[in-house]
C-alpha cells in the first residue's frame, strides 16, 4: 500500500510538473489580436514575381515558439541598393550596421555581388550595445556563408522589445533550411515573418512600362505602434526588376519617402529600428536610368511613390487600436515646412485623436492644435472643413454647419480633417488614425 501512495504521488508531481511546463508555454505564445477593422477586405495581394529576387521564412523561436519570425531574402549581383533609417540617437545596431554597409554598396552603379538580407520580429536588438553589434556580425556571417558571398553585403533588420540580447543563434540555427527553400514566389511569407503587434501582413504592387518594358514593383512592410516621422517603427522592403543606378535610385526613394513614411503618424513616437530597404535588379531590361528626374526616372518614380504611400497607409490602417483612419490636410500656411509641423500638430493631438475615436465633430480641438504647434496662424482667417463639409471660417463656426452634420460624418471610419490657415501658400498632408483604449491595452501588455 506505502508503496501504491508513493507511486501515485511521483505521478502526480510529474503531471503536475506537466501542466506548469504546458501553461508556462501557452504563456510565451503570442495572444492573436482580433484583424484591425480598417484592414484591407480582400487580404495580402498577390506579388509580382521580381527577377534576381527569392524569399524564405520560417520560426526560430526569437521571442515566441511555433511562430514564423524570420525572413530571408537573396537578390542577384548587379542589382542596385538604396535605403533610408531613423534619425533616432538611440538607433539599433542592426540600423548603425546597414548605414555603415550601405556606403560601399552605392560606390558603383550596381552590386557587383549577390545580395542576402535577414529580418527577425520579436526583439529589435536596440540598445544592446556591443553585445547587439556581436549579434549582427554572427547573424550576417552564417548568411553569407549560406549564401556564398561576402558579410559586407549581407544586410539585417530586427523589430520587437528593446534593450534585451538578441539570441542570434536562434536565427543563425535556421538560415541553412531557409536558404534551400529560397523562392520568388514566397513574398506573403516573408511579409507575415516580420510582424510584431501589426494584425494583418502588408504587401502593395505596382507596374510602370519604361522603354517598352514593363516593370514591376512589389513592396512589404510591417509596423502598428510607436509610428511617427524620421521614420516610424517599420521595417520596409520593396523590391522592382528595373534597371537603375544605386545613387539614381537612392534620390527617388529618399524624395518620395518624405511624402510617404514620413508623413504619417499612430502615436508621435519615433523608433529605434526604422529601416526602408529597396533593391532594383534590372531584370526588366529597360536602358539603365542613371537620372531621377529624367523622363524615364520620373516615371519609375511615380510607380515607387504609389507603392511607398500605399504602404504607409497600410501602417496606419493597422494603428495600435486604431478604428478610424484620418487624412490632416493643411493649405495657406507661411510655407511647407510650417503646414507639415501644423498637421502633425493636429495628428498627435491626443485630444484630436480621442474626439474621432468617439466620432465627436469637436473642431474647437483642431483650433488648439493649429495654435500649440507655435506656427505663423491667423484666428480670423482659419477655415475647418469636415470632408466636404465646412465647419468653421472667418475664426468663427460656419452659419451654415449644424452639429448633426459633423456628427453623422464623424461616424465613418475613413475621415480627413482639411485646415486653411489663410496666410501663405504652404501645404502638407498627413495621415494618422484614433486613439482608442485598444492602443492602452496593447502596449500595457507589450512585454508580457
Amino acid at each position: 500500500m506505502a508503496k501504491s501512495k508513493a507511486k501515485l504521488k511521483r505521478k502526480v508531481s510529474k503531471l503536475k510538473k506537466k501542466v506548469k511546463g504546458l501553461k508556462a508555454e501557452l504563456k510565451a505564445q503570442p495572444a492573436l489580436s482580433p484583424v484591425s477593422p480598417l484592414a484591407p477586405t480582400d487580404g495580402f495581394p498577390e506579388l509580382p514575381e521580381i527577377g534576381g529576387v527569392t524569399f524564405a521564412a520560417g520560426a526560430a523561436g526569437v521571442k515566441y515558439k511555433n511562430r514564423t519570425d524570420v525572413m530571408l531574402a537573396r537578390v542577384a549581383k548587379g542589382s542596385a541598393v538604396a535605403g533610408v533609417f531613423t534619425r533616432s540617437s538611440t538607433r539599433s545596431a542592426p540600423v548603425l550596421d546597414c548605414q555603415a554597409k550601405l556606403v560601399d554598396l552605392q560606390k558603383t552603379d550596381t552590386v557587383e555581388e549577390a545580395m542576402g538580407v535577414v529580418v527577425n520580429s520579436g526583439n529589435s536588438n536596440a540598445f544592446t550595445g556591443k553585445v547587439g553589434a556581436q549579434s549582427v556580425e554572427f547573424v550576417c556571417k552564417a548568411a553569407a556563408d549560406t549564401l556564398g558571398i561576402g558579410a559586407g553585403n549581407v544586410l539585417t533588420s530586427s523589430t520587437g522589445v528593446i534593450g534585451e540580447p538578441l539570441p542570434h543563434d536562434r536565427i543563425t540555427a535556421v538560415l541553412g533550411d531557409l536558404s534551400k527553400g529560397l523562392d520568388p514566389a514566397k513574398g506573403a511569407d516573408a511579409a507575415a515573418a516580420i510582424m510584431t503587434t501589426d494584425t494583418f501582413p502588408k504587401g502593395v504592387a505596382a507596374t510602370v512600362e519604361i522603354d517598352g518594358k514593363q516593370v514591376n514593383i512589389a513592396g512589404f512592410a510591417k509596423g502598428s505602434g510607436m509610428i511617427a516621422p524620421d521614420m516610424a517603427t517599420m521595417l520596409v522592403y520593396i523590391f522592382t526588376d528595373a534597371a537603375i543606378t544605386s545613387s539614381a535610385f537612392q534620390s527617388l526613394i529618399s524624395d518620395h519617402n518624405k511624402t510617404t513614411f514620413n508623413a504619417i503618424t499612430v502615436d508621435s513616437d519615433t523608433s529605434t529600428s526604422d529601416t526602408l530597404l529597396a533593391f532594383a535588379t534590372g531584370a526588366a531590361g529597360n536602358t539603365q536610368i542613371t537620372d531621377a528626374q529624367s523622363t524615364q526616372g520620373q516615371a519609375l518614380g511615380a510607380a515607387l511613390q504609389s507603392v511607398m504611400r500605399d504602404l504607409a497607409h497600410l501602417v496606419v490602417r493597422d494603428g495600435e487600436g486604431a478604428t478610424k483612419f484620418l487624412e490632416v490636410a493643411v493649405t495657406g500656411a507661411a510655407d511647407d515646412a510650417s503646414a507639415q509641423i501644423v498637421a502633425l500638430a493636429i495628428a498627435n493631438s491626443p485630444l484630436v485623436k480621442t474626439a474621432v475615436a468617439g466620432e465627436d465633430p469637436n473642431w474647437g480641438r483642431v483650433v488648439m492644435a493649429v495654435g500649440k504647434s507655435g506656427e505663423p496662424a491667423d484666428r480670423d482667417k482659419i477655415a475647418i472643413h469636415f470632408g466636404d463639409i465646412l465647419v468653421a471660417e472667418n475664426g468663427w463656426v460656419s452659419p451654415d454647419y449644424t452639429e448633426q452634420q459633423g456628427v453623422d460624418y464623424m461616424k465613418q471610419q475613413d475621415l480627413r480633417i482639411a485646415t486653411d490657415l489663410g496666410i501663405g501658400d504652404g501645404t502638407a498632408t498627413v495621415w494618422t488614425c484614433d486613439l482608442t483604449h485598444g492602443y492602452i491595452t496593447i502596449n500595457a501588455d507589450y512585454r508580457s
